[in-house]
């Protein structure tokens, strides 16, 4: 029997090109400018500034607000942004995000270190609200633009892919141009990026559904609609998977959280070691950059072939075991091969787990309630591993004290591979829980 003409569509490389998916890729660079510039960017900037370990691991707090985004998004859910209300529910929202964030970015650029830390910090919270609420419609906006499942994997396979360049061009790009221009330049070039995804913004299309979601739910100003905006999504989800849904919550928190706590700690790792800017954004633009694509496919193609659960344990594994290999560069140093395969493993199993991770959550959402459903599971992944980031610098300075620096990052690295065995033992105790309630 011969495949239906849309699914035949769906798996050509036209379908890649068509106008949705072309906005959903630069929605995705523009959901992933922000990242790294309050995160491990921020981070090289600060210690080639000569902060310490331990502050450029509390500055890494600035990312919170991701991990906290289910707070706000059921007003996201129900009431149009000011001063661009016109544009619809989500895209309203997708506007003012993408203003505030790159101007925050260079309100970061004008302020620098100078006079201390407080007034960079403070506009990197910013940015980071401003990129929480941008992630909250642009995954919602994807969820509802889509017409089925697979289409809904060709969104999360573009998104992923443009949230990817995002992230070469603030880990690697960014370091080069630094390297040779400052990093206040660097930083407000990077903000003024902001305005293509403002720009595909006023390009892109309403979702019908979110509109009909919107009116057919009550007002939000009356009880009974304050109450289905903030409650009903939460209560709606716990619905759906009854108490397993607190295993795939907490499943969920655990998975990235080895990810998240090395982060800070990576660029000042390559500062230390000795490998230059240059080294580094040529390594992470070539290898990596190809690696990471090569994860995106093998993640998503794992994911559609073999389920979800068994996509998002096969990448757990993958990512505890690429993150404990950074232990190696304390001992090779700036030894070229070993940093290119190490940043090649790494790269494969971050992308892998990621578009793994991102697929499954958001085949759990609810039309009507998918801001708030997804930026719940999306907090859920975030929350834990956030907030423990903020103590990786002085984790590391905490092991020099009983040896050299070069031994402490070894063992850090190799506990942060280590701290992916409960997320992933979570995950194993779905797969065979998840029948008919929990997808797989």
């Amino acid at each position: 029997m011969s495949e239906p003409a849309p699914a035949r569509k769906r798996h050509s490389l036209r379908a890649y090109l068509e106008p949705k998916t072309l906005q959903m890729l630069v929605l995705g660079f523009s959901s992933g400018i922000p990242f790294l510039l309050i995160g491990n960017t921020l981070g090289y900037w600060l210690r080639d500034e000569g902060i310490s370990l331990t502050l450029i691991g509390f500055v890494a707090w600035a990312g919170m607000p991701y991990s906290i985004k289910f707070l706000w998004a059921p007003l996201i859910d129900r009431i149009n942004a000011p001063f661009f209300g016109q544009l619809g529910l989500r895209r309203s929202w997708m506007a003012l995000a993408q203003i505030a964030a790159g101007l925050a970015f260079v309100g970061m650029a004008v302020v620098g270190t100078a006079n201390g830390l407080w007034a960079l910090s403070v506009f990197a919270v910013i940015a980071g609200f401003a990129a929480a609420t941008q992630d909250i419609v642009i995954d919602a906006w994807r969820i509802e633009s889509a017409t089925d499942n697979d289409e809904l994997g060709l969104l999360s396979s573009a998104y992923q892919f443009g949230y990817r360049v995002a992230l070469l061009a603030t880990d690697a790009v960014i370091l080069a141009l630094a390297e040779h221009t400052s990093w206040r330049f660097s930083y407000i070039l990077f903000g003024a990026l902001m305005a293509v995804g403002l720009v595909t913004t006023f390009l892109a299309s309403e979702p019908l559904r979110a509109d009909i979601a919107k009116d057919r739910a009550p007002p939000v100003y009356t009880l009974r609609g304050l109450s289905d905006a903030i409650a009903g999504p939460f209560i709606a989800f716990f619905k759906t998977y009854g108490w397993i849904a607190l295993l795939m919550l907490l499943a969920i928190s655990f998975y990235r959280v080895p990810d998240f706590i090395m982060g800070p700690m990576v660029n000042p790792y390559y500062h230390d070691i000795g490998l230059t800017k240059d080294v580094v954004a040529a390594v992470r633009g070539s290898f990596s950059f190809v690696a990471s694509l090569a994860g995106i496919a093998a993640g998503g193609f794992c994911a559609l072939r073999f389920g979800y659960i068994r996509a998002l344990i096969l990448g757990g594994i993958l990512q505890a075991t690429a993150i404990a290999a950074f232990a190696v560069l304390a001992t090779t140093k700036t030894d070229l091969g070993v940093f290119i395969a190490v940043m090649i493993f790494d790269s494969v199993a971050t992308s892998f787990a990621g578009v793994a991770l991102v697929s499954y959550m958001s085949s759990l959402t609810s039309l009507g309630y998918t801001a708030t459903q997804y930026a719940l599971l999306a907090s859920s992944y975030a929350f834990l591993g956030k907030f423990l980031k903020g103590f990786s610098g002085q984790i590391v300075e905490g092991l020099s004290r009983g040896s050299d620096l070069m031994h402490a990052y070894a063992v850090f690295f190799v506990g942060c591979g280590l701290v992916g065995i409960p997320g992933l033992a979570l995950f194993v105790i779905l797969s065979r829980l998840h029948g008919a309630r929990a997808p797989a």
